[in-house]
């Protein structure tokens, strides 16, 4: 390009209804294009490097063969690192500028300065986040630390919370440099704009040869505005901004009133602000802006551009939607859809982006910023073998390298607790692969299953206690030194260089380098290393509350971004991805408030006020970002707005951007036929509830063995025992489960046994039984709070009784003995608690409650009969030939009766011990010829009344049939 001289600045817009790579690809190609090697002797600027892929299959598709490429230089990209020195030639080579401090050292830094005041690793690090994105901002805008002085005197007025947080910040920015300056580095985002600023410098004094594109930049930060304005006005420079509305769009008057007064910026969540702010940085008018001469690519009509600017009018000119004609408000080819809710809403958009496919050639993609919707339309479109290429990837913390460091970390976190060691040990990479795998799954399930119920002792000393005496001994003898690193690891807190050390041997201890195979394994083994090698990270301690916290918020920052190969024409946007990307349909996916536009990251730093006067982003600059992203995505060809009426929580609130539309266009198309479609596709028809069931098996299949428990269980819920005794169905108790009654009366029941077994039940020893039985670490502090003054009024009460009886001739003779007689040709076998002699050769049995004893109404109902079972087994002489001639069947129950703990009450009644056990052979009797030695069928629920526990309730589905029939 030959020199300007005095003709200005060369700025140009394409209009967000042409597709903005497409178009300027043609552009640089026609007119470069015909020297072989034109286009490689110019430059082009561009936002980030999505757009430089972006642009580079732009002239892929544009050229039709091979062709040398322009430099394509990511300048605005908010992660930009020194290369850019090396990629704009030696910007730096005379005076060199010092290198930029690595993000992760400097987060680690910042977290210790903020934690000083007794804050947690996580908390520091969470604020530390927040401060380097406070401190960037600053330095993106170039904020004077004087300016920040001033403006933190004049907020005297401010929230006392503030006015800490402003106070503090001063006091970091003002020290900051120097804390770096020691260490020979400076602040990223300051490196950048050093380079910038000497490149705009070095280009104003020599320019370089060839062309130079500034291309798709639209932040208004100091120094790329700057070096913009360098462009425009240089020799071989011009600047392209996207979907710019000149005043064919957007009137003058309108325009202009976006500001900026004298108090700041008037309209700062227009679509046009930002680009106005860059105009106004740059010293270039509106009037001096001209339309790129080229189009390529997916296309709308140009009139849609008018019906976008009217919609999305500031608020002071939206009257003019009473006067508009049609053609200036009409969206055609736009269609509105919303659904039910977000699960409905992800089917219909993997449905829309499918039928999209249906035509040869056609390409389709979902912009949103609601990375939950994404991920469930990615999900989706799997079921028909589309794996959409997704630009953001997935966060770190969700892989199978990251999730297995998150395992570590929550077992040293939590002590080897229970849940969290068997997720360790269950996690897909640890225990090697094929048979090896099969075997340690194994191992792993035997030691879930003994792991069940309450939780053990804390750390491996605790577990080698719990395992002691079960058969799953000598796997936890194999496993236990794998463990070996992560005992008591976070007793005390340690360094996160400390901690990641742990972690990665620990990993490899038990996955072996599978823990670092794959692209997640790499990385989490850099990050390991990299947190290991940081000075920082020596003194940023770690405790047990913590240390997952502040795992998962290191591992959510980075992610895992998608390798080439997913499908060429379905794709998943998010904003930032989507401003220089065009396809024929562009599904705008999630339009509800809080996420077009999304709810702003509160800042903890600097109060809006604040920010607002320092002329720096502020929320409503955010809207208009995120507002010009919605119309800019308004111009593809075909347009499908999606919403959910409600999400997983509550019901949704339209989007303000959806509200405008539908104001304006009020004949907008609502695709009714896409919500029913999405609902139809894995709607499985009618529904035929379960019967009740009745299964009849077989007389070989019925058990002709049964134990004293069990008796109530087949009369009253037949289904329940047909399920426990004939299919060996178990239900396994919770992980950590709190203790339960039957738990707390195993406890009492083993109690009362050591009592009479070691003790001989002298009275002094029983208390100082429970009390070192509470002490056991399974019991909760809680539940050892509120149970142990009544479980010692009880036992007290156990201990007067049976001195009372010592006193009349009764006596203890025996305790948890086992019997067992077969009556109607069945065995029916069972435990007495306790057996007592009387005097004249006479017994009694005792059966232990640590709740109520049976009323009365329950045993004449043919219910609650265990100790009436257990009287015949002794009666036939099953307890042994001392106990055959039982005269006292009695609860003893540690509950409360009316005023004190402790009671006893006969099970016969008014009855006669001998009529008490005649009736009991009678009901069993019954009972036993129907179901075990008869043909009658095991209905569900026969005596729900009876039927208490709802083990086996979901087997049975009770809630389909129950009350129904």
């Amino acid at each position: 390009m030959a020199d300007r001289g005095d003709a200005g600045p060369t700025v140009y817009t394409i209009s967000s209804n042409r597709a903005f790579a497409d178009s300027l690809a043609k552009g640089l190609i026609k007119r470069f294009g015909a020297d072989p090697v034109g286009l490689a002797s110019g430059r082009v600027l561009l936002p980030n490097n999505r757009a430089v892929r972006t642009l580079t299959e732009a002239f892929v598709r544009e050229s039709g063969a091979g062709l040398l490429l322009p430099r394509l230089i990511p300048i605005g990209d908010p992660e930009l690192d020194e290369r850019i020195g090396g990629a704009l030639d030696p910007a730096d080579a005379l005076d060199p500028i010092p290198p930029a401090i690595e993000p992760t050292e400097r987060l680690f830094a910042l977290a210790g300065i903020v934690g000083r005041d007794g804050k947690g690793a996580a908390e520091s690090l969470r604020l530390a986040a927040d401060l380097a994105r406070t401190l960037d901002a600053l330095r993106i805008e170039q904020v004077d630390p004087a300016r920040l002085a001033d403006v933190v005197s004049a907020a005297e007025d401010s929230a006392e919370h503030w006015q800490k947080s402003l106070q503090i910040l001063q006091a970091i920015v003002t020290h900051w440099p120097a804390i770096l300056a020691q260490h020979g580095r400076i602040d990223l985002a300051e490196r950048r704009n050093l380079l910038l600023e000497r490149i705009a410098q070095r280009w104003r004094d020599s320019p370089p040869p060839g062309f130079t594109i500034a291309a798709g930049i639209t932040t208004a930060a100091p120094a790329i505005a700057a070096l913009q304005a360098r462009v425009a006005t240089m020799p071989g420079g011009e600047v392209v901004l996207p979907g710019l509305w000149l005043d064919d769009v957007l009137p003058v008057a309108e325009w202009d009133a976006l500001g900026p007064d004298g108090d700041g910026w008037i309209e700062a969540n227009h679509p046009q602000f930002h680009l106005k702010h860059l105009l106004d940085r740059m010293g270039i008018n509106r009037d001096e802006v001209r339309v790129w001469p080229a189009s390529a690519g997916a296309r709308s009509p140009a009139r849609r551009a008018k019906a976008v600017a009217n919609a999305m009018a500031a608020p002071a000119f939206s009257h003019k939607w009473e006067t508009l004609k049609r053609a200036e408000r009409h969206f055609d080819h736009v269609r509105l859809a919303e659904f039910p809710d977000a699960a409905a809403e992800a089917q219909g958009v993997a449905l829309a982006l499918r039928e999209a496919l249906e035509t040869p050639g056609r390409t389709a993609a979902l912009v949103t910023p609601d990375r939950q919707l994404a991920g469930r339309v990615s999900a989706l479109l799997e079921r028909w073998g589309i794996e959409a290429d997704d630009s953001a990837g997935q966060p770190l913390s969700q892989s199978a390298a990251a999730s297995l460091i998150l395992a570590l970390g929550a077992v040293a976190a939590e002590d080897l607790a229970p849940v969290a060691l068997l997720a360790l040990l269950k996690h897909p990479l640890v225990g090697g692969e094929g048979d090896q795998r099969l075997r340690w799954l194994d191992d792993a399930r035997a030691l879930d299953e003994a792991l069940r119920g309450p939780r053990p002792g804390a750390g491996l000393a605790g577990l080698d206690r719990h395992f002691a005496d079960e058969k799953v001994a000598p796997i936890w003898a194999k496993v236990r030194p794998l463990l070996a690193l992560l005992d008591g690891l976070l007793d005390q807190p340690v360094s996160l260089a400390f901690f990641a050390q742990r972690l990665a041997d620990s990993a490899e201890a038990l996955a072996g380098m599978r823990a670092w195979s794959g692209p997640d394994g790499r990385m989490m083994a850099g990050l390991l290393s990299e947190w290991q090698a940081l000075p920082a990270a020596t003194t940023l301690m770690v405790s047990s509350e913590d240390a997952v916290p502040l795992l998962r918020q290191l591992l959510d920052s980075h992610s895992l971004r998608p390798p080439y190969g997913k499908h060429p024409r379905i794709f998943i946007w998010g904003l930032l991805e989507a401003r220089l990307q065009r396809a024929d349909l562009i599904v705008m996916g999630g339009l509800n408030e809080g996420s077009w536009p999304a709810l702003a990251a509160p800042d903890p730093w600097l109060p809006p006020r604040v920010r607002a006067k320092l002329d720096m982003p502020t929320l409503e600059s955010r809207i208009g970002l995120t507002a010009h992203d919605f119309a800019s995505a308004l111009g593809a060809p075909e347009v499908l707005i999606t919403r959910a009426r409600r999400d997983s929580r509550s019901p949704t609130v339209a989007s303000r951007f959806w509200l405008r539309l539908r104001a304006v266009d009020p004949d907008l198309a609502l695709d009714t036929d896409l919500p029913r479609l999405a609902i139809a596709l894995d709607d499985p028809g009618p529904v035929t509830p379960a019967a009740h069931p009745q299964p009849v098996p077989s007389l070989e299949q019925r058990p002709k063995v049964i134990s004293v428990t069990d008796v109530d269980r087949l009369k009253a819920d037949p289904y329940a025992f047909y399920a426990k005794a004939i299919l060996k169905l178990r239900l396994w108790n919770p992980l950590d489960q709190d203790p339960t009654a039957a738990w707390k009366g195993t406890a009492v029941h083993d109690v009362l046994e050591r009592w009479f077994k070691e003790d001989d039940c002298a009275p002094d020893a029983l208390i100082p039984r429970v009390k070192t039985m509470l002490r056991d670490p399974a019991v909760h502090p809680l539940v050892r709070a509120l149970w142990e003054p009544r479980l010692i009024e009880g036992v007290q009460w156990v201990v007067d009784q049976s001195l009372a009886d010592r006193a009349s001739g009764r006596y203890p003779a025996a305790a948890e003995v086992s019997g067992e007689v077969t009556i109607a040709g069945v065995k029916l076998h069972g435990k007495a608690d306790r057996l007592d002699r009387i005097g004249g050769g006479a017994s009694a049995i005792i059966d232990y409650k640590t709740g109520n004893a049976p009323t009365a109404k329950v045993i004449a109902s043919g219910f609650a009969l265990q100790l009436g079972l257990l009287g015949l087994i002794a009666e036939a002489g099953g307890f042994g030939p001392d106990f055959a001639a039982p005269d006292c069947l009695e609860y003893w129950s540690l509950a409360k009766d009316k005023r004190a703990f402790g009671y006893r009450r006969s099970a016969s009644g008014k009855q006669s011990t001998g009529e008490f056990l005649a009736m009991t052979a009678d009901v069993f009797g019954i009972a036993a010829r129907d179901w075990l030695t008869g043909t009658r069928a095991f209905t569900a629920k026969l005596n729900p009344a009876f039927a208490p526990y709802g083990d086996y309730d979901q087997l049975m589905r009770l809630e389909e049939w129950y009350g129904r029939n």
